[in-house]
C-alpha cells in the first residue's frame, strides 16, 4: 500500500488549509494511505480531505494526546519533534504544504534518507521539487512511489 506523508504547520491561513484539504482528498482518490503528524492546521486539513473521499488517515503524533478529529489510526509516540523522523521514514514520498521550522526538519530528514519531497508554497531548498498546486504535488508523490 502506498503511503504519502503530507506535512506542514500546525497553524495555517485559510488558503493553505484549503490546499492541504485538497491534497488529502487527492491522496485518498489515488488509493494511497495518508500519513501526517496528526495535529491541527495543515495536518488536520489533509486528514479532513482524505476522510471526505473515504481514505485512511494515520496520525503520528508527538505526544500522548492531541490528535485531530479526522485521524483513523493514531500512533502516540511521546517523542516530541523526534516523531518527524518516524513520519517521513514511514512514507513512500512526502508532500510539503507551507510550513515552519518543524516542516523544515521533516523535509531535511526526508531528503537525508533519500525520500522524494514535493512542495507547494513551502521551503525553497535544494531537493524539494516545487509544484504548481497541491494536487500536482500529490500526483507526483504517488508516481514517485509507484511509477507507471
Amino acid at each position: 500500500m502506498t503511503q504519502i506523508a503530507v506535512i506542514g504547520a500546525g497553524s495555517c491561513d485559510p488558503e493553505l488549509y484549503s490546499a492541504a484539504e485538497a491534497a488529502g482528498a487527492r491522496v485518498a482518490e489515488m488509493g494511497a494511505v495518508l500519513l501526517t503528524g496528526g495535529l491541527s492546521g495543515v495536518m488536520e486539513a489533509a486528514c479532513k480531505g482524505a476522510k471526505s473521499r473515504g481514505g485512511t488517515t494515520v496520525s503520528i503524533i508527538p505526544f500522548l494526546t492531541g490528535e485531530n478529529a479526522y485521524s483513523d489510526i493514531i500512533i502516540r509516540t511521546g517523542l516530541g519533534q523526534a516523531r518527524n523522523t518516524v513520519l517521513v521514514q514511514s512514507a513512500g514520498a512526502v508532500v510539503a504544504i507551507g510550513g515552519e521550522y518543524g516542516t523544515l526538519s521533516e523535509i531535511a530528514a526526508a531528503l537525508k534518507i533519500g525520500k522524494r519531497v514535493f512542495g507547494y508554497n513551502t521551503w525553497d531548498i535544494k531537493g524539494v521539487q516545487a509544484c504548481d498546486s497541491p494536487i500536482d504535488a500529490v500526483i507526483r508523490a504517488v508516481d514517485a512511489c509507484c511509477p507507471s
